[in-house]
């Protein structure tokens, strides 16, 4: 009986492993199929367990009505600028060239992250003051404005089996006047003045693999980039490198060899054509921060899914 009893045991634990192996998949949405375009922010995370996460719409995501969106659970913004939170998009996927991306159909006052979250019942998870004017756009447009989430810094809301915290991103995040309309937003525009809803803002997310990986935002060089690595222990990062606006290709290697130390980088925000033909331009940010950097560099070819296991080792896509 004992012998059966851990036999028993044992076998229920192997039927167990292979759903802790499974893989992260991260399908890059950008301008072109299969580049990497200067407008490129927005990635969706599939978690094992089926939770889609879509991170920075931007103006690729070819608003609520993209067929490549599927099932999207939580969006989370990284801050209120036009490319990230999306002020316009592309009529259609593909719609643009890489070098002239096409942005031609306007999301204000909303914001694609709003239109994109009313469409697909999504929660918005945000950090800093930005919850209470996504909470004000889902109520205005007849959404639930709990559906507008906190994650404030040194904090973390769990939803769907994934865990979702926030750290500092230096960088401005002020609300453009288009976003807030009328009179008030008329007279700010003319003073030149945006909206104040605090920081920036990176996250750190745990996902049911055990995988944890941090998306950078638009963030210069912080010293919270070490705590990503000493308290969360970060295995897979997302690293912004255009430059100008936020870090450029040294200082992201900086950051990622010296501060995060995680086992991969996926590459972000270049603001350039990164790859032509699907490869890497010679001469490029991208290759700059590829050749810095000390550990593998994925290049997010829009439309091709990669994969991670729990180390952020790719096991498939890269």
């Amino acid at each position: 009986m004992k012998h059966t009893l851990i036999a028993l045991v044992m076998a229920l634990v192997a039927a167990a492993q292979p759903a802790l192996a499974d893989s992260v998949k991260v399908t890059p949405l950008g301008g072109v199929d299969g580049e990497f375009c200067p407008q490129d922010r927005a990635l969706v995370f599939e978690d094992p367990n089926g939770t889609r996460i879509l991170y920075d719409p931007g103006r690729t995501v070819a608003g609520a009505g993209d067929p490549r969106l599927g099932k999207i659970d939580i969006i989370l913004v990284s801050h209120m600028h036009g490319d990230h939170v999306g002020n316009a998009h592309a009529k259609a996927p593909n719609s643009g060239a890489c070098d002239k991306p096409d942005a031609s159909v306007s999301a204000l006052p909303n914001t694609s992250a709003v239109n994109i979250a009313l469409a697909k019942k999504a929660r918005i998870v945000t950090g800093s003051e930005m919850p209470a004017f996504f909470a004000a756009k889902l109520r205005a447009n007849g959404g639930d404005p709990a559906n507008s989430v906190l994650a404030r810094f040194g904090g973390s809301v769990t939803i769907n089996g994934v865990r979702i915290a926030t750290v500092n991103a230096l960088h401005s995040n002020g609300v453009d006047p288009d976003f807030i309309g009328g009179d008030l937003g008329r007279m700010m525009k003319e003073a030149g003045i945006a909206g104040d809803v605090g920081m920036a803002t990176g996250y750190v997310l745990r996902f049911s693999n055990g995988l944890v990986a941090y998306l950078s935002g638009d963030t210069g060089i912080t010293v919270d980039q070490d705590t990503v690595r000493n308290h969360y222990a970060a295995r897979l990062a997302v690293m912004n490198i255009g430059d100008g606006f936020t870090t450029g290709p040294g200082e992201a290697a900086y950051v990622i060899n010296n501060l995060v130390k995680p086992a991969a980088v996926i590459a972000s925000h270049a603001n350039e054509v990164g790859t032509v033909g699907g490869k890497v331009r010679p001469g490029s940010k991208t290759e700059t921060f590829i050749k810095a950097v000390k550990v593998p560099v994925h290049v997010p070819l829009s439309g091709k899914t990669m994969e991670f296991d729990a180390d952020a080792r790719c096991t498939a896509g890269c």
